[in-house]
């Protein structure tokens, strides 16, 4: 079996017993940001439920444009105000090399890519510019409680990178 299809069959077991439609705005008015990272349970880790939040991904969990752009709409169109940045140990942009990665795109498709994947060497560094670009979002209107974590990728546990 594919894992589209375990995907599939996955489903058939869940809508049997979906609880039904929820509030289109997340109940507690929170939009986090964070990595793709697979071992990243959000919703265990943080204690939320279907509904609460809005989820935004990427790799590294980094305010890109496509991630501003997201959280825009979720502030201004669905009603979120509190923005929470998680990071992670072990992430896959630490000591990234973006150049050598663009290279490649660019040399085994003959285009290269309009967009970069940054990478980063200070997890904490990284996280306090993360921070200071979702506050220096103009299109943002909530930008005062904007709050960074690094989620321990052994033990669970978030730490709380100040600004």
């Amino acid at each position: 079996m594919s894992a589209i299809d375990h995907l599939l069959h996955a489903n058939v077991s869940y809508a049997k017993t979906f609880p039904g439609p929820r509030p289109l705005r997340p109940k507690l008015r929170l939009a986090v940001i964070a990595c793709m990272d697979s071992r990243l349970d959000l919703f265990g880790a943080l204690g939320l439920d279907i509904g609460d939040a809005h989820l935004i991904r990427n790799a590294g969990g980094l305010p890109t444009d496509d991630v501003l752009r997201s959280l825009a709409l979720s502030q201004r169109s669905l009603g979120t105000r509190e923005v929470v940045l998680i990071h992670h140990t072990e992430c896959g942009m630490q000591g990234f090399d973006d150049v050598a990665f663009r290279a490649e795109l660019a040399s085994e498709s003959g285009h290269e890519p309009p967009w970069d994947v940054p990478g980063f060497s200070d997890i904490r560094a990284t996280m306090r510019t993360s921070i200071a670009v979702v506050r220096g979002c103009l299109w943002i209107p909530h930008r005062d409680d904007v709050r960074g974590f690094i989620f321990d990728t052994a033990t669970a546990r978030i730490d709380e990178v100040l600004a």
